[in-house]
């Protein structure tokens, strides 16, 4: 089996910092080489992989101001469809962007969402000659046919699970309303505890006027966006990652990266999260911030070790890897089932 993964370009493959959807691609072409599948990544030039790598980007345009991330996205697409005859299959973990060409792709293709940016971004998939996954069956359109969910998986050899902890509160992931950063301070000074922030600011105005104020570095702490091997050190320190998310949540890696390190959850019930968090073995799905504050007691007396056994048991890379052998063995087997058909 040949297979082209078609891989995003706003960052390096895997990223240095923020980047979970070439983080996954990473993940999932990693496995398959490891399975011993022919897989060619189609990424940025400076990623890392023990497929074969072809570029045209540099490096990722969200790193550089003078780089048009729709240009070189383009460039990025044309470049894997003019090779598209070489493969059995198309793995486009890019967005919308290549299905607007899906006639002229040469091989079938498998279309994993990662989340919509909107309602008008549907007719792009509604349209497109690919069999679409979902990442979390809460992330499905009604308007949409799929082929599979397949929740995303992740190296437990990256994460290391300890019974105990600290006493600080932990947010992480990218700075913006969305992931509820100022919620999460408040519901840190509730619980009466230290919040430690990381992430990319994704939102200046929303940094500057909520969550700034707040930074003293004693009782709010912002690390700024933490790499993979600070990572695994801050989420597995951490009594808690507060997720209080405010829109409905695709997936949610850092979730999983928290109990991968036995570290419990207290998150918002949006999106994915009462699919993802195991509620009272991994975590609490909670109602709003009095409910937060209230779970956090309850959170730090779960068993440590049983939240990192139950997240290895439904998250790990192999169960990944497993789940889309079988897409792709389907779409090969039967080319009806693209777009679920």
């Amino acid at each position: 089996m040949r297979i082209a993964m078609l891989g995003p370009i706003a960052w390096r493959t895997p990223p240095v910092h923020y980047g979970p959807w070439e983080r996954v691609t990473s993940l999932l072409t990693e496995g398959l080489v490891r399975r011993g599948i022919d897989v060619t990544l189609f990424a940025t030039a400076d990623s890392v992989t023990s497929a074969r790598l072809d570029a045209v980007a540099p490096h990722g345009y969200a790193e550089d101001d003078t780089m048009d991330g729709r240009v070189w996205e383009a460039l990025h697409v044309a470049h894997a469809l003019a090779r598209s005859a070489e493969f059995d299959l198309v793995h486009n973990q890019l967005d919308w962007l290549p299905l607007a060409f899906d006639a002229s792709w040469r091989a079938p293709m498998v279309t994993t969402i990662h989340g919509f940016s909107g309602a008008g971004i549907l007719p792009a998939y509604a349209h497109a000659r690919s069999a679409l996954v979902s990442i979390s069956d809460s992330d499905r359109s009604p308007d949409l046919a799929y082929i599979a969910t397949v929740h995303h998986g992740i190296d437990f050899a990256e994460f290391d699970g300890s019974p105990r902890a600290g006493d600080d509160l932990v947010a992480f992931g990218r700075i913006h309303p969305d992931k509820g950063t100022a919620e999460a301070i408040a519901i840190a000074a509730g619980a009466g505890r230290r919040l430690v922030i990381c992430g990319i600011v994704q939102d200046a105005a929303y940094f500057a006027e909520q969550v700034e104020p707040h930074i003293d570095g004693e009782r709010v702490v912002y690390r700024g966006s933490v790499g993979p091997a600070e990572r695994t050190a801050v989420l597995g320190a951490a009594a808690a990652l507060l997720h209080p998310i405010g829109f409905d949540e695709p997936f949610g890696l850092s979730v999983v990266e928290a109990m991968a390190c036995g570290t419990p959850v207290v998150a918002y019930r949006r999106g994915s999260m009462p699919e993802v968090i195991d509620d009272r073995v991994t975590g609490f799905v909670v109602d709003g911030r009095e409910e937060a504050i209230a779970a956090i007691p309850l959170a730090l007396g779960l068993d440590r070790r049983i939240v990192r056994a139950r997240a290895r048991e439904r998250f790990g890379v192999d169960r990944m890897v497993d789940d889309y052998l079988r897409v792709y063995r389907l779409l090969l087997d039967d080319p009806s089932f693209v777009k679920g058909r």
